[in-house]
Formats: C-alpha cells, structure tokens, sequence
C-alpha cells in the first residue's frame, strides 16, 4: 500500500493556519507531512513582521509537534536535486523564486506531493503538485 506523502510549503501552511479546508483535508488524509527548514525561516520571518507573532509560533509549535509531521533538511542530496531544478529552469528560461526552487528540490528527495497555490512550481518538470492547483492552472 503506498503511503499518502504530501510536503507543504509557505503559503499552504499559512493558509491551512487561517482555517483552509482543502488543505485541512489534505493534511488530515496524509500519512507523512513534510516541512522544509525553508519554508519555517519564511514563516518565522512573516511571523516578526506580524501583529500576531507569539501566537502564530505557537500554532506552529503544536503543528510540527505531531507524529507524522517531519521537518527536511537540506543536505548533499537536495542540493544536486536542486541543480538538476535550476538548470531545468533557466534552459526554459522560467525563472522562479531561489526559496522556491530548494523547496521543490527536497519534494522530489521524498517523493512526496507539494501541496500549494503558487503555480510556477508547475514550471517544474516531473514534480509531484496537488491536482487542485493542477484543475486551476488555466484560471490564474
């Protein structure tokens, strides 16, 4: 039986935080959950820069803390991941957000399905994104 592996990068974590469904279903049916270092320096930044900084860190506390949510390092691995990306993108010449690219490099180290709305990882070839993106690719 294949495992329900899914990685959740900045923005669908901050939008599961105010409440999303489809993400909150997402992560309810997973099996594994995976974070990039990344994506908490991203979130730790939004959160300085917030009203609501010692609560959201909270939240995210009580999140990382359950069993099947796992925090991915960068190591060896996901930088020749990362290599393979980024040369990928520029010979398209479709240049996408350095954080981003990292990001993608350690979903495709663990095999696992990025969650998010931010469409330009649709510009990444062989990268396993949610098909509710995947549906509304047409309409941004």
């Amino acid at each position: 039986m294949e495992m329900n592996r899914i990685f959740l990068e900045t923005n669908s974590y901050s939008r599961f935080a105010r409440g999303d469904n489809h993400i909150k279903k997402q992560i309810e049916n997973a099996d594994e959950i995976f974070v990039s270092v990344i994506t908490l320096g991203e979130l730790f930044l939004g959160f300085r820069e917030g009203k609501r900084e010692h609560e959201n860190l909270r939240l995210l506390k009580a999140f990382l803390s359950e069993w099947k949510v796992k925090v991915v390092n960068v190591n060896k691995s996901t930088s020749w991941e990362y290599g393979k990306i980024k040369y990928d993108l520029r010979k398209a010449g479709k240049p996408i957000p350095e954080n981003d690219i990292w990001i993608a490099a350690q979903v495709a180290e663990t095999d696992s399905l990025l969650v998010t709305y931010d469409k330009h990882f649709l510009d990444i070839k062989g990268l396993k994104v949610w098909k509710k993106l995947i549906g509304k690719r047409s309409k941004f």
